[in-house]
């Protein structure tokens, strides 16, 4: 402002005259870790401003995913980006958010970011895409913008390093999971995850590591932001995708593994006291990958820690990235066009 006063007073005052009038809006800033914006072809920014009638600031009215990099013998690699993008225009499609680009676009976008960011060793990306200055009435107008944004940056364990090897403790959560038909589980939305936020903040509260949420019926539905596994008698079992769950990419991966390695794959209701019954119990998710639980209510599960299956599970999933496990699946994607070998002439 005072550098604006001093060269152009009229502009100022024209400024001053319309934010009076409500012609222009005072609007936030919001500051963090590094991260690319994709609308308008940025990359390599510090800061986005966003207007204080955001249409998804009120209503939680965006779409998002959240994808791992991993660092491999063959160099960064994104790990199923485009089942995760695919995910993501689902979920639009779902909550008519028209996405202003391409899937493809995206995908590229969220590759430049984390080159550009120098995430070789690994990352986390949070491309999102929310409905903006779309008046403040619950539906958006037709035709208001949509914004997206691509977030990228470094991510350890989810629940603690500590937890990947010797499990978490969790609690059964007095706030259960979404009605079906109510908020689509299945969707990955922003408002949708006020729930898990309950779920979440009340296992903390409480001094757990994380909540279990159950399903409307006090079947088990899953984590606040994982996806829930257990293991009796050899079977490994997991709520069904009709479970008020968001069918996860890890829990696919885990599930194709398992088939891989000859153990049987369950998907069924589970009732909440098979939780206290079961020989191992595990997380999945993009963000908490494999991790244990070592006791749910304070009731200890199997020996009190990581299980055997469990451990193999897990060896079999990081070593995807290590090169232990085959990628036959095609799931590692380079952030990188190799280069093509030159050819002597």
């Amino acid at each position: 402002m005072e550098q604006l006063a001093a060269e152009d007073p009229e502009a100022l005052a024209l400024l001053r005259d319309a934010l009076q009038d409500g012609a222009l809006e005072v609007v936030g800033a919001s500051y963090g870790q590094p991260y690319g914006l994709f609308h308008g072809g940025e990359s390599n920014v510090r800061q986005r401003v966003t207007g204080v009638r955001t249409h998804a600031l009120h209503y939680g009215s965006s779409v998002f995913e959240g994808i791992r990099v991993y660092g491999t013998p063959r160099g960064p690699m994104g790990f199923r980006l485009q089942d995760h993008l695919t995910r993501m225009y689902n979920s639009a499609k779902l909550y008519r958010i028209p996405m202003p680009f391409a899937q493809d676009e995206l995908e590229r976008a969220c590759k430049q970011v984390v080159t550009e960011n120098g995430l070789a060793k690994g990352a986390y990306i949070r491309p999102v895409a929310f409905r903006g200055m779309a008046g403040l009435g619950l539906t958006a107008r037709e035709g208001s913008p949509v914004e997206v944004a691509v977030a990228a940056f470094e991510w350890g364990a989810y629940l603690g390093e500590g937890g990947l090897k010797n499990g978490v403790d969790v609690c059964v959560s007095s706030w259960q999971r979404v009605a079906p038909n109510t908020i689509p589980a299945g969707a990955k939305a922003a408002g949708g995850y006020l729930s898990s936020q309950l779920i979440s903040m009340e296992a903390k509260r409480n001094g757990f590591a994380e909540g279990i949420g159950l399903t409307t019926d006090g079947m088990v539905g899953e984590g606040a932001g994982e996806n829930l596994f257990l293991i009796k008698d050899g079977r490994l079992m997991t709520p069904p995708a009709a479970s008020s769950i968001l069918a996860g990419i890890t829990r696919d991966t885990v599930m194709c593994l398992a088939r891989d390695m000859g153990i049987e794959v369950m998907e069924q209701p589970i009732p909440r006291e098979m939780l206290y019954f079961a020989d191992e119990i595990f997380f999945t998710g993009t963000a908490a990958e494999v991790t244990p639980v070592r006791s749910v209510d304070r009731i200890e599960i199997g020996s009190g820690s990581r299980g055997p299956i469990t451990e193999r599970l897990q060896d079999a999933f990081f070593g995807i990235f290590s090169g232990k496990t085959p990628d036959s699946r095609g799931w590692l994607e380079p952030l990188v066009p190799p280069m093509r070998p030159s050819v002597a002439i």
